[in-house]
């Protein structure tokens, strides 16, 4: 399956998309939080981020999701800093601390090609909602290039309607977090208020665009929608809530990654209710609501590898 985005260079629109989405820059909306700064004239907003992408590291990564890492492995690129504070976030040298390299549009669309070159199945943008503008500007010139790889928009699930009807066309493949079923522990551990609500509304625009998860003849995702589900202690993840909104507004067919990694990372070991892995009962408690309500495609994580699916 050819990638959209490539017919959007044809007629032009991808350059048109990429003017808009650069001019929501100068009053960033690029998030529900609409800080409304000028990025382009150096303010900052929630994200510490400014007109120019950061990013952490660029490389062939073999721990996603089988149809994304393949055999030859994801081509991700992490983006520095995070529209999200998660107190738990595993990432958090990278996502809250800053670690990474500033780089230039051209710079990102030549490690999106870099990563083609190395037989990559995908370029996947880990953590990229607060830099959407920059990356459209790079894969415009990196489609102009010879890019010919599917796009995954591996992100939290704190977007912008607004933003991601840009993406329409462009990101062949979404794998959203969606991290909590209650809006109040949105605001709590990820300082994101309303979370739960925006990302039930990002999660229908997604599925609207790209539909179920397609993969090739050899099991490589080409297309769809993955959403992955960080199981938390003490429910504060609200499972059941997630999973049914899941089942009854996107339906039984959407692929899940129903995840057990959790660990109390970041500033989590000094929050009383975070401060513990998951009990196994926690997480067989998760996959029995999975299997009740019929969300039964997808990967439960092999309880004897913290990474793997």
């Amino acid at each position: 399956m050819t990638p959209s985005y490539l017919q959007l260079l044809e007629n032009g629109e991808l350059e048109r998309r990429a003017e808009r989405a650069w001019d929501m820059l100068r009053a960033c909306r690029l998030c529900p939080r609409d800080c409304g700064v000028d990025r382009l004239a150096g303010e900052k907003g929630v994200c510490r981020s400014g007109e120019l992408p950061w990013v952490s590291s660029a490389n062939a990564h073999h721990g996603e999701e089988p149809p994304i890492s393949g055999t030859h492995g994801s081509g991700t690129i992490f983006l520095t800093n995070c529209n999200l504070h998660c107190v738990f976030c595993q990432n958090y040298p990278i996502s809250q601390l800053g670690n990474g390299e500033e780089t230039t549009i051209e710079g990102l669309a030549g490690m999106m090609l870099s990563l083609q070159e190395r037989g990559c199945h995908n370029i996947n943008f880990v953590t990229p909602t607060h830099f959407m503008p920059q990356i459209v500007r790079a894969v415009l010139i990196a489609a102009r290039g010879g890019l010919r790889l599917p796009l995954v928009w591996n992100c939290g699930g704190y977007e912008s309607i607004d933003a991601l009807s840009l993406l329409d066309g462009i990101v062949d493949i979404y794998m959203p977090d969606c991290k909590y079923g209650l809006d109040e522990h949105g605001e709590k551990y990820s300082s994101a208020p309303g979370y739960f609500t925006h990302a039930c509304a990002a999660l229908k625009e997604m599925y609207r665009q790209v539909g179920p998860l397609a993969m090739d003849d050899d099991g490589i995702a080409v297309r769809g929608l993955i959403i992955r589900h960080l199981v938390l202690p003490n429910d504060i993840s609200r499972t059941g809530t997630v999973f049914r909104f899941i089942a009854e507004e996107l339906g039984t067919d959407v692929f899940m990654s129903i995840m057990e990694q959790y660990f109390p990372a970041h500033r989590a070991l000094s929050i009383p209710e975070m401060s513990r892995r998951i009990t196994d009962d926690e997480y067989d408690d998760a996959l029995g609501v999975a299997e009740d309500i019929g969300l039964t495609t997808g990967w439960a994580q092999d309880r004897s590898d913290p990474g793997g699916c």
